[in-house]
Formats: structure tokens, C-alpha cells, sequence
């Protein structure tokens, strides 16, 4: 979630670029659980927070989510017409988001080391932190089809931390997702809510819920609001699909990769080869 290409995965992209693997603000929507994992992470007990998710959230049915045992049944709307093309709009769309977050700092300088702060999570915990925030429905009223893929939650952290859920990046960049804490206030308050950046887990759903931002962000200005993260809807031109302009905006934020009345835009093209690459070479895949 910021400038500058992540340290940790670099020896593992080396290789895998050796053996040529690689391709190419209205009201506040609150992310809800769905289908959770049943491991959950090892630590030592104590009482869920209070933004924990729940097996049957009481908010869900009010925001257009999972509906009640008791809700009567209703129509079901008609599906959205597919598109005929998945090539992003040459022209994008006026952005469905007027709010938006902070744009990234400047990249430290290269001779900065991080530094370290708390407890480090075990890769069983975050394993189980990333399957979570991959299984959240993060707009629930207004795009419900939006999820993040696992593999991608994976991979991004992998490329930002290493999986290290206690690195504070010279620039800023704090936890597993390398979320800013200007970023992470801005989420929580168009989400509504209270996640702490210091948090493993939470440091999950906040670059889960940045994820999911962008995803509704890029691919309602350039996309039809077809929200698929899909690799197969990919081609070796990098700006072909909002898979990749998502792992972008990631990095470098939304200002420099969608912008009105101009083409979409990947203006760091190493950053997502690496990131797709650990998509599917990932040794954190096999954690």
C-alpha cells in the first residue's frame, strides 16, 4: 500500500523471472463476514472484539446482505447484461467515488532499514487472518458480487511484509498489508469502522477493505462495474483487465492508475508482475 517495490519477495520473483513463470461517498457501507474459515488463528484466548464477524452479523439483512430466516421471499432482480468486451473503457466513466483516500508518501530512501515493533504472528495465524479478510463481503448493499481472492490477499502481503505482521516500512507502511495510517483512518471512517493498524488481523481487513475500495473504485470508471478479479480476463498488455490495475493502485495508489478522461493506467509494471506472479508460485501458498 505504498511507492516502491516491496523487499520481501524479491528473491522468490528472481526466480520465478529466471524461469519465465510470469505474465504479463454516500453512506457508509460496512464490511460483513461471509462463509468464514473454521481454523481459527492460535492465540491466546480472549474475548472476540467487538467488529469480530459474526456467524449471522444483525446488521447483514439491513444492509442488503444474507437475508433472514424470516424475510419474505422476493423476486429476484434481473441479472446484469454481461459485457460484450472486458477490455477497460478507452473513455472511463465520472468515478462512482467522490471521497477518496490519501495519496501514498514518497518512497524512503533505499538505504533506510525497517524497523520492528510488538509481537510477530505466527504464519498459522496469518494464514487464517488473510482467509478471513478474503471471505468478508466488504459493500454489501451497493456491489455484493465485490470478494477479494485469497490468492491475491496472499500474494500482496507476501510482496509488502513477507508475511511479517510487525515491520513499520521507512515510509510509513506499518504491518502485514504495509497499510499507512493515514490510509487505514480514511478506511475506517468510509466503512465505518474501528479497525487498529497494529492488529495483525485487523491489519488483514484493512487491506482487504483498501482492496475492495479499489476494486469498486477502478472498475466502475473503466470496467461496467464487472468487479471480476479474474487472471483469464488478463492479456500480456498489462492495463487489459482490473486485476492488474488493482495490484497498481495498491502500490501506488488510485490517483496514478484511474484518472478522468484518460486511459487506464499501470505506471508500475514490475510491482504486478511480481505480485501475479506469487499469485500462483507463492511459497506462502503452501503455508
Amino acid at each position: 500500500m505504498r511507492r516502491g517495490l516491496g523487499r520481501w519477495a524479491a528473491v522468490a520473483v528472481a526466480a520465478l523471472l529466471a524461469t519465465g513463470t510470469l505474465t504479463a461517498c454516500g453512506e457508509q457501507e460496512r464490511p460483513v463476514a461471509a462463509d468464514l474459515p473454521t481454523a481459527a488463528p492460535v492465540d491466546q484466548p480472549q474475548d472476540a472484539p467487538a467488529d469480530a464477524p459474526s456467524e449471522e452479523p444483525p446488521a447483514v439483512a439491513a444492509m442488503g446482505g444474507r437475508p433472514s430466516p424470516s424475510a419474505s421471499a422476493k423476486p429476484k432482480p434481473a441479472a446484469k447484461p454481461s459485457r460484450t468486451s472486458t477490455a477497460p473503457l478507452a473513455k472511463p466513466k465520472p468515478p462512482t467515488e467522490t471521497q477518496v483516500p490519501p495519496a501514498p508518501p514518497k518512497p524512503a530512501d533505499e538505504g533506510c532499514k525497517p524497523s520492528y515493533r510488538g509481537t510477530k504472528a505466527s504464519q498459522s495465524q496469518v494464514k487464517a487472518a488473510l482467509a478471513d479478510a478474503a471471505a468478508r463481503t466488504y459493500w454489501p448493499t451497493s456491489a455484493p458480487d465485490i470478494r477479494i481472492p485469497s490468492a491475491l490477499l496472499k500474494a500482496t502481503a507476501w510482496q509488502e511484509s513477507g508475511w511479517q505482521s510487525n515491520i513499520i516500512a521507512c515510509d510509513g507502511g506499518v504491518g502485514l498489508m504495509q497499510v499507512m495510517p493515514a490510509t487505514a483512518e480514511w478506511m475506517n471512517q468510509r466503512f465505518g469502522q474501528s479497525y487498529d493498524i497494529d492488529a495483525y488481523r485487523d491489519n488483514a481487513y484493512l487491506g482487504g477493505t483498501y482492496l475492495a475500495w479499489l476494486t469498486k473504485y477502478i472498475g466502475d470508471m473503466y470496467f461496467e462495474s464487472d468487479y471480476r478479479l479474474d487472471a483469464s480476463l488478463c492479456t500480456s498488455t498489462l492495463n487489459s483487465c482490473l486485476l492488474n490495475a488493482v495490484i497498481a493502485a495498491y502500490n501506488y495508489g488510485h490517483g496514478a492508475v484511474a484518472r478522468e478522461d484518460q486511459p487506464l493506467t499501470i505506471p508500475n509494471p514490475q510491482y504486478v508482475r511480481n505480485v501475479r506472479a506469487l499469485m500462483t508460485e507463492c511459497e506462502c501458498l503452501s503455508f
